[in-house]
């Protein structure tokens, strides 16, 4: 009677924590999945007219003055002339860097995207900036990750970049932390299992058919 009763005492203590962790972890969730949500409309329905970004982008280019190079790799290269002109941001590489042209490379951050060609001998470097206005900066968080998976020449090298990802990989174990839990909270309500059994089977059908869609256009 002891040992149900302690059983009993630590299922209901679970209980309770999981109610408390669906409740804290929607609060703090919520404005991530409004963001991901409004930005995923915007990526959905690029001709919106008051959300285009691109046509009202605004480019700049400047001319500079370096000094001499510091560091043998490529990254290191682009550390120092990216740390003499004021740029901070994720380096992307060029599929291949020109034999005997200038230094080039690119330094993304949402907003911002600066294209660099440096002449490394006659210490000069032409900067390109691209400024995007804030619907450009929403939609570019929505797909922000650093580099591409299958480009193994680019990876993420600026710090705020890896946050950003380890964020967004929160927010992603934090949603399922939150669905798993919703339905041990729906399996506890019994007069309502036959309306959560009717939601889930119409959820499953709907995701299965647009996957078996996809798997045959494929």
């Amino acid at each position: 009677m002891v040992a149900e009763r302690s059983k009993r005492s630590v299922f209901d203590a679970l209980l309770v924590w999981n109610r408390r962790v669906h409740f804290y972890l929607g609060l703090y969730l919520l404005f991530f999945t409004w963001l991901f949500a409004f930005t995923g409309l915007l990526l959905n329905h690029p001709r919106w007219q008051f959300a285009q970004f691109w046509p009202n982008r605004i480019q700049s280019t400047t001319e500079h003055t370096l000094e001499s190079m510091s560091g043998v790799a490529e990254i290191d290269r682009a550390r120092d002339v990216m740390r003499q002109l004021g740029i901070d941001g994720e380096v992307q590489w060029p599929a291949a860097q020109p034999g005997n042209g200038p230094f080039t490379f690119q330094v993304s951050r949402p907003g911002l995207v600066v294209d660099v060609k440096a002449d490394l001998q006659s210490g000069r470097a032409t900067v390109q900036r691209t400024r995007l206005n804030a619907w450009g900066v929403m939609q570019v968080l929505h797909t922000f990750t650093g580099a591409p998976a299958a480009d193994s020449r680019n990876r993420r090298d600026w710090t705020l970049t890896t946050v950003w990802a380890l964020s967004m990989d929160a927010v992603a174990g934090g949603l399922i932390v939150m669905v798993l839990g919703s339905y041990v909270m729906w399996f506890r309500l019994k007069a309502r299992r036959l309306g959560g059994i009717v939601a889930l089977g119409l959820g499953f059908v709907s995701c299965g058919t647009f996957l078996g869609a996809l798997r045959w256009l494929l």
